[in-house]
């Protein structure tokens, strides 16, 4: 299989609409990313500022993140009604941008069913124009998982501490009955057998430039 593999990655923003996509979505990347070469962790959750849920994230990026600097901003824009709010959102987002310059960015991807994320993964690009965004899936009860064209393997023992600071975490969310272990084991399953890997995790590429050393580096 072909692959490409970027140099050394030290700064990654993570944008999510709800705290707990990001970990969903992106958690064994983060920790993979984290173990290896990343010293910078920039995250925006435009929900769930001043409740229990930040300090849900907080304790749980911190974990998702070990050896990094994590900053951290959490908004209170409501819940399931960001299209209603979309100056607050775009708002939130361009000032982010001012505090960060990352190599790669992690949000939510276009085809999402649920309309908060939907609207966050159409503005981020138009935020972070000239960055690598990936959009990372969020299992539901919708029948929205994309066709994934990037693949990110993980070790078992990356997938399973997943699994475990989700559980551990994010106790506000384990009423849902989506919300196990086997959920998350069986998506990151599914896109290991995509990639030959026993676990992965998917994303959707925005665009990506693939220097092939052609360009004229004198300009």
């Amino acid at each position: 299989m072909i692959g490409l593999s970027p140099g050394p990655i030290r700064s990654v923003a993570v944008v999510g609409a709800h705290p707990d996509d990001i970990a969903i979505g992106a958690g064994g990347t983060l920790l993979t990313l984290c173990a290896s070469s990343v010293t910078e962790v920039h995250a925006l959750v435009l929900t769930g500022g001043g409740t229990d849920r930040e300090e849900e994230e907080r304790a749980a990026l911190a974990d998702f993140c070990p050896d990094a600097t994590v900053h951290l901003t959490v908004l209170d824009v409501p819940d399931g009604r960001m299209p209603h709010h979309w100056n607050a959102v775009k708002d939130g987002l361009e000032a982010f941008r001012r505090t960060c310059e990352p190599e790669v960015v992690l949000a939510p991807q276009r085809a999402d069913a649920h309309q908060d994320h939907r609207l966050l993964a159409e503005l981020v690009p138009t935020t972070f124009r000239d960055h690598l965004v990936l959009g990372y899936e969020i299992v539901k009860w919708e029948s929205d998982l994309p066709r994934i064209p990037v693949l990110i393997p993980l070790q078992d023992s990356v997938a399973r501490r997943k699994v475990e600071l989700l559980a551990m975490h994010y106790r506000s969310q384990q009423g849902h009955d989506w919300y196990d272990d086997e959920t998350f084991l069986a998506v990151a399953r599914l896109r290991g057998v995509q990639c030959r890997s026993r676990y992965a995790e998917g994303f959707v590429v925005e665009k990506m430039l693939l220097d092939v050393g052609s360009r004229d580096r004198s300009r």
